[in-house]
């Protein structure tokens, strides 16, 4: 297993969703990363641990998780006009990370603004390569900009994911996002991905970890 260096989250390692749902092989379950997942690195997953070559454990494996919250659709319309107020357009910890950087032109374009009720949403039309793994990243940072705020970057520490199908290419999707609880700098945080017709097609639970200092 590799993850390519273009998708990225924080420089230098892998965007943790995409890079979750690789580990998981695109498959419903639970990825819980022990460091920043390496870019470019030969990657082997033996005995539920991700590990990279000299043994170093990247990431643990949960073949099953319970993902029982889903965040209310909205419209697409509602979600493009979420997306203007999107916080990381003025201030982004990473702002070359492949599913929500604002300096990516080849990214995933996932913009997640807040809404009145504090949770965010996103228009997403789905790329032509889409994959399982597409889904676990699309689902990654609508959750993260629930909680993060200026001067205070998190990053990814466990998601897990349902998928129940992916969407057609050219899709054009909603992403939401919502902050279930925050403790400390733990944050638990919901998505929910939603097909043109506003029917579900993935969701998703995650802690994130705020970084120090």
């Amino acid at each position: 297993m590799l993850i390519p260096a273009r998708f990225n989250g924080p420089p230098g390692s892998g965007n943790g969703g995409y890079s979750a749902g690789l580990f998981a092989h695109g498959e419903n379950g639970e990825v819980t990363l022990r460091m920043p997942p390496p870019l470019d690195t030969p990657l082997s997953l033996l005995d539920c641990q991700v590990r990279t070559a000299d043994g170093a454990v990247v990431a643990e494996v949960a073949a099953e998780a319970e993902v029982d919250t889903v965040v209310p659709p909205i419209g697409y319309a509602d979600a493009v006009e979420a997306a203007k107020g999107y916080a990381g357009f003025a201030d982004h910890p990473f702002p070359t990370c492949y599913v929500c950087g604002p300096d990516r032109t080849d990214g995933l374009g996932i913009f997640p603004g807040r809404i009145a009720d504090g949770s965010t949403a996103a228009p997403w039309t789905v790329p032509d390569d889409v994959a399982p793994a597409t889904i676990w990243a699309a689902l990654d940072c609508p959750g993260g900009w629930s909680v993060i705020g200026t001067g205070r970057p998190y990053v990814l520490g466990r998601i897990a994911v349902r998928l129940d199908r992916l969407p057609a290419p050219g899709d054009e999707c909603v992403v939401r996002g919502a902050l279930a609880a925050s403790t400390g700098r733990k944050a638990l945080v919901h998505t929910t991905l939603y097909a043109p017709d506003g029917t579900e097609l993935a969701r998703a639970r995650a802690t994130w970890i705020a970084l120090p200092g």
